[in-house]
């Protein structure tokens, strides 16, 4: 049965609504930030650049950088901006625009996040490297859909009650990273953890300014959580999202962040651009290996 236009919608020319891309446009190894322009921080060491877009806050670059067909794409803020990219890039290559009919023959995307954030561990400093090995969802976004295939429950279970979480805000949850993906990029460099990803920026993450927030307490409780061996290292907005449709898409994705604010110590980088432009460095320098 075809998809109806009101659930895939597409713009006059052809393109996915929001993206305003066209599957020729896109490359299957996809560079994610946050920043639009953070994307022309990474495409400007390309050998060159076939295709350039932007809709919103949604820019997207496609070119090669040492002999690889790379895109780049900026997705705003926040899970619910990446419920939107990954399920028109999924549309992209998965489903034929045209007749609306999902594909036969599906394709696996590589995705992979260049951010920013906070670590929550004295012993990750500003300025160093964070994997995600895991992505802690606490956001809630992922929960419309049915997750139970790709979610770690005994993760999900020792975090809710180690931090006498509130059930009134919604069951966390856990998704592992692509070990594919994680093979690429690790090197000694790498701290690797969990990446908890929150819904908002301020209180969702323990940011008290004029307003009381649930639970205090919480960014301590996620200091000291421990399972298996993994702790968590780092606060954000993306990663969990991302890492939940890639999987119950079949999509391979990794986060990895530039930490550029220490919440343990109170510190910030002193020049957080410089982490970041060695991050992106790194990756590209990965993926052209690859």
């Amino acid at each position: 049965m075809a998809i109806q236009s009101s659930e895939l919608i597409l713009n006059p020319d052809g393109s996915v609504y929001h993206l305003n891309l066209k599957p020729e446009h896109i490359a299957h190894d996809i560079i994610f930030v946050g920043d639009q322009n953070r994307v022309e921080k990474i495409t400007q060491f390309f050998d060159s650049i076939e295709f350039s877009t932007q809709k919103r806050e949604f820019k997207t670059q496609t070119g090669t950088f040492k002999g690889k067909r790379l895109t780049v794409m900026s997705t705003g803020i926040g899970p619910d901006n990446i419920d939107i990219v990954i399920n028109e890039l999924d549309a992209l290559v998965n489903i034929d625009l045209e007749t609306r009919q999902p594909k036969q023959n599906l394709t696996s995307l590589n995705i992979i996040r260049i951010g920013t954030s906070g670590s929550l561990q004295a012993d990750i400093p500003t300025d160093s490297f964070v994997m995600a090995r895991y992505g802690l969802g606490l956001d809630n976004m992922l929960r419309s859909y049915r997750i139970e295939a790709v979610s770690d429950k005994a993760i999900e279970d020792a975090f809710i009650a180690h931090t006498n979480w509130d059930a009134k805000k919604g069951r966390p949850y856990v998704i592992k990273c692509s070990e594919k993906l994680e093979k690429v990029i690790e090197s000694s460099r790498m701290h690797k953890g969990i990446t908890a990803t929150a819904g908002g920026f301020y209180g969702p993450q323990g940011r008290v300014l004029r307003l009381d927030i649930q639970d205090e307490n919480l960014n301590s409780k996620m200091d000291n959580f421990k399972v298996d061996g993994e702790r968590i290292t780092n606060l954000e907005m993306e990663t969990a999202a991302i890492y939940g449709l890639s999987a119950l898409l079949g999509h391979h994705a990794l986060s990895l962040n530039a930490i550029i604010a220490n919440r343990a110590s109170g510190t910030f980088s002193a020049d957080p651009y410089k982490a970041v432009d060695e991050l992106i460095a790194y990756t590209l320098d990965k993926l052209a290996a690859n």
